[in-house]
């Protein structure tokens, strides 16, 4: 594959996969995954530390896709990403205290027994000629020398995935083969190719997907909470639990006070029925929309329209309860009053058109903001 139609294939995959299509996704990772850990090999200077790094590193950049303001920022994130979790991972070792390395190696060979000492020692024997290739090599020209041999030998698709020009990868390359033996060359090239990820770390990051939260958000107020979700539909919820509760409480609170104040003056059971009729409707439809949101949101489907017709269902619903079916029920009540004091029936009707107008803008407004607020923080819009 040429270094465009890298980049292009990429920047094909990169909406889907913001919209939290784990699919998409893995295949950005096949696109990577030399660079990623080639990035991470040059620093810490071990191959397996080098592959968990690159793992950690999709992972972040798959839970935190929806901060990307433009897929050509892609590419240099992930790298920077990588980056700071290898110099992370050199200084938590450095901080180890002496010991830890033998326990964890010992509490793995506890865990999978397979290896045999001989072959341990082979392992480990590799690990230090590696370390040693790679301790050869200038600073500036690791990961340019790992990524040459892994990419074919293309100092153009070095350049494309390491954000450098073709001439400075050539310089780098220069540079290398100045500082060390034709022959360490040739073994760091052998190296370099036997050490790329293959197949199975695809696998291993597409399988990570599954239980790690999906990058885009729902809409709305519910945007924070549905980013920290996870695989299943109880796991999403779990995650936006605070957001779901602050939601509802709010909304049942609104409902309830207003209940309250219309039922104190009711003057017959059918006005009480209707009245109560009309407040169970607006609670049930509160808890739909949220329903309707979380489901969104999990799914990672239906870009912009999905939430914005639920928000716009949800409001018109309680728009007609509150501006035409409570109206409605209050009609005889109204009549009643003006009949016995006209001029502050008609203050009391104002006031209280003013105040439910009032009302209606301002959640009408606040819940569009979210809307909005939401779909950009998503990536949808």
């Amino acid at each position: 594959m040429t270094a465009d139609a890298l980049t292009a294939a990429i920047h094909a995959e990169l909406p889907a996969a913001a919209a939290g299509d784990r699919a998409a996704y893995s295949r950005i990772v096949a696109l990577c995954q030399n660079s990623v850990t080639a990035i991470a090999l040059a620093i810490v200077r071990d191959v397996p530390a080098s592959e968990d790094i690159a793992q950690e590193a999709f992972l972040s950049a798959w839970q935190n896709l929806r901060r990307l303001q433009s897929p050509a920022s892609f590419l240099p994130w992930l790298r920077q990403i990588t980056r700071n979790l290898a110099r992370d991972h050199l200084r938590a070792r450095k901080r180890a205290p002496r010991g830890v390395d033998d326990v964890d190696a010992a509490i793995e060979a506890a865990a999978d027994p397979q290896p045999t000492p001989c072959e341990r020692l082979l392992d480990d024997e590799r690990q230090r000629a590696a370390a040693e290739l790679i301790s050869a090599l200038p600073d500036d020209s690791r990961e340019v020398l790992l990524l040459y041999y892994r990419e074919g030998q293309s100092s153009q698709q070095v350049a494309a995935l390491l954000g450098l020009s073709d001439a400075a990868v050539r310089k780098r390359l220069s540079r290398a083969r100045a500082a060390v033996r034709e022959e360490m060359l040739a073994r760091f090239g052998r190296f370099a190719l036997d050490s790329a990820p293959s197949l199975a770390f695809t696998s291993l990051v597409a399988t990570a997907l599954t239980v790690a939260s999906p990058p885009a958000a729902a809409a709305g107020l519910l945007g924070a909470g549905a980013a920290a979700g996870g695989k299943t539909l109880a796991q999403v919820l779990l995650g936006a639990a605070g957001s779901i509760a602050f939601a509802l409480v709010a909304a049942f609170a609104g409902i309830y006070l207003g209940l309250r104040k219309q039922l104190k003056g009711a003057i017959d059971a059918a006005e009480r029925y209707a009245l109560i009729r009309s407040a169970v409707i607006c609670a049930l439809v509160s808890i739909a929309f949220v329903a309707a949101l979380m489901l969104i949101a999990h799914s990672g489907r239906g870009g912009w329209w999905l939430p914005t017709a639920a928000t716009l269902a949800f409001i018109g619903v309680v728009m007609w309860q509150t501006q035409v079916t409570q109206p409605r029920a209050l009609r005889r009540r109204h009549a009643l009053e003006a009949a016995r004091d006209p001029l502050a029936a008609a203050r009391q009707r104002r006031r209280e058109r003013v105040q439910s107008w009032l009302g209606l803008v301002v959640g009408v407004g606040c819940g569009l903001g979210g809307l909005v607020l939401g779909l950009i923080e998503s990536g949808r819009l």
